[in-house]
């Protein structure tokens, strides 16, 4: 590649790409699933020259007998290896750069990723203004909710019959 901002660039995808998905991961080193996402994203698979298959056969003869993951340098080999084949038309050292322009500056994509949409029968049923009966004494005029007031029946015990609705009048009638 020619300048060392694309260098900064291309490592920059591979860090990012590195800890998608893995909140444990530092961006020091890529696994075999990251690998592949990379691969898929930034259009390195074409489907006919390049297929998963090969990205996985790849990943497997760079990396290390032992391990599951790639580092830097390991990944910038992987790169070499898959140019030629993605780009037959070219040489070996421009079917680097034209990969590694695949590669550099893009990011993971999330795609099938849902939004909570807030329509239908949930609107129809947080709509306070259409309760009725009961369930409208829990709300005031605003819609706002009356907490624990609106939910029980608060029992006055003043008396010495519960409910009395004279309360407080005895006195009022014996001073007469």
């Amino acid at each position: 590649m020619a300048g060392s901002a694309e260098m900064a660039s291309l490592e920059e995808s591979f860090r990012k790409f590195a800890i998608y998905g893995d909140t444990k991961a530092t961006g020091q080193e890529m696994n075999g699933k990251n690998w592949a996402k990379l691969c898929k994203d930034c259009k390195v698979i074409d489907g006919k020259s390049v297929t998963g298959t090969d990205v996985d056969i790849v990943f497997s003869k760079v990396k290390g007998k032992t391990a599951r993951v790639i580092n830097y340098e390991e990944f910038k080999k992987a790169l070499e290896e898959l140019a030629p084949k993605r780009f037959k038309d070219k040489g070996k050292e421009e079917a680097y750069e034209a990969i590694c322009q695949l590669v550099a500056g893009k990011e993971p994509i999330n795609v099938g990723v849902t939004k909570a949409k807030n329509v239908g029968a949930v609107e129809r049923l947080t709509d306070t203004s259409k309760y009725t009966g009961s369930h409208k004494e829990r709300f005031d005029e605003t819609g706002k909710g009356k907490g624990k007031s609106g939910r029980e029946n608060i029992v006055d015990n003043s008396g010495y019959v519960s409910a009395y609705k004279n309360a407080g009048t005895y006195d009022a009638k014996v001073k007469k």
